[in-house]
């Protein structure tokens, strides 16, 4: 009974397949997979929506939405009929071609990345062995969609938060690849599926997780704060401050195109949540032995919306970073950190088991932290402050 639960999905996605000539069966397949995805995370994504702002509702101590069906459950059918029916607004000096196409490119991406992620046991939708790899390459096109939505509207807040989003994006992709390499290098394999496969058993009650290792625990703080600023999340939502451009480089969107912009971000999220999930936290591996039971995309679900609940908490919790201050962290603090811990990566591969182990790698973690601490707070003189009335 275990055993048909976990696999229902894989089942009947066979009997289907199965159930036409042989020649259609491999695009049948192909449809089924990409509609599974399609389907399952825009549906995350509403329901993400009204539980963030039922979150920061109770964070900031107000209702939030409560208007619209039973406790304001079907506020996101509200919010997307809305979407659809408002009125498309293009500049008149707008390039029309790449104003379309900027929204696109930003969705499409996000779709593919999730193609490779492990969503259960035998549940892969594009199980390639460099799947790592695809996912940090089809990701890179964001930064083309930004630059697109900013430069073709013609309008100086849209390409200042374009330029703004594509500095954070590049400053943080790099420490977001370095952050994943130390598990490419731990498993040896750039397929998302052996990676998860690498994580399996357990050590006594504990799971063989990567994140429970002092470069695993490293490497995953570090993979979510590159994750939060590439997926432009508070405190990193810099490009679309409002009290400074407006709203970046979709400025000049309204309707379904900002609505595909508002998707693509959270379809981004997810992304980022679900490779942090299959490269540190087990995948689809339940928490302790005697859990297994539950069926295994259950857990790799539940991990998401564990994520997702963080990254609502810290949207409700911190404010937003100076640039100079997102920009110096990025470079002073999280590359240099990233490759700290590669190196204690490296060492912990080669060490042998043992408590020697233990201590060396949170040696190599826990001194460069404190190091680059230090150096990026400073030793800034604090004056008395004076305060006066105006003239």
């Amino acid at each position: 009974m275990v055993e048909i639960m976990d696999q229902i999905f894989v089942t009947l996605k066979c009997w289907l397949v199965g159930a036409v000539p042989d020649q259609w069966q491999p695009l049948l397949s192909a449809v089924l997979s990409v509609g599974a995805i399609v389907v399952t995370f825009p549906l995350l994504f509403a329901i993400t929506t009204i539980l963030e702002r039922k979150g920061l509702g109770r964070i900031q101590n107000r209702y939030g939405p409560n208007r619209v069906g039973p406790y304001g459950l079907l506020q996101p059918v509200a919010d997307g009929l809305k979407a659809l029916t408002k009125e498309d607004v293009v500049p008149r000096t707008a390039d029309k071609v790449v104003h379309f196409l900027a929204p696109l490119v930003l969705v499409v991406p996000a779709f593919l990345a999730l193609a490779v992620m492990p969503m259960g046991r035998n549940m892969t939708a594009l199980d390639m062995d460099g799947g790592v790899l695809f996912f940090f390459a089809v990701g890179a096109a964001t930064e083309l969609s930004v630059f697109m939505a900013g430069w073709s509207s013609r309008n100086k807040y849209s390409l200042l938060g374009a330029m703004r989003a594509i500095a954070q994006m590049i400053s943080y992709e790099v420490p977001l690849i370095l952050s994943a390499v130390t598990v490419i290098m731990a498993a040896g394999s750039l397929s998302t599926v052996r990676i998860v496969e690498a994580q399996a058993g357990y050590w006594g009650v504990l799971p063989q997780w990567y994140v429970l290792t002092p470069w695993g625990f490293a490497g995953f703080i570090l993979f979510m704060i590159a994750g939060t600023a590439e997926s432009n999340r508070s405190p990193f939502d810099l490009p679309e401050g409002e009290s400074e451009i407006i709203a970046g480089y979709y400025t000049e969107y309204s309707g379904f195109k900002f609505a595909l912009f508002f998707l693509g971000e959270y379809l981004g999220m997810f992304a980022i949540s679900g490779l942090g999930i299959t490269l540190f936290l087990g995948g689809w591996h339940a928490p302790l032995a005697f859990l297994g039971w539950i069926p295994s995309y259950v857990w790799f679900f539940g991990k998401l919306l564990g994520l997702i609940a963080v990254f609502i908490w810290v949207r409700g919790t911190l404010p937003r970073l100076r640039l100079d201050q997102l920009m110096g962290f990025a470079w002073k603090f999280m590359l240099p950190m990233t490759l700290a811990n590669m190196l204690a990566a490296g060492v912990w591969r080669f060490m042998p088991a043992g408590a020697a182990r233990w201590i060396v790698g949170a040696v190599l973690v826990g001194a460069p932290y404190l190091v680059l601490a230090q150096m990026l707070r400073g030793r800034k003189p604090l004056g008395r402050r004076a305060y006066r009335y105006a003239d």
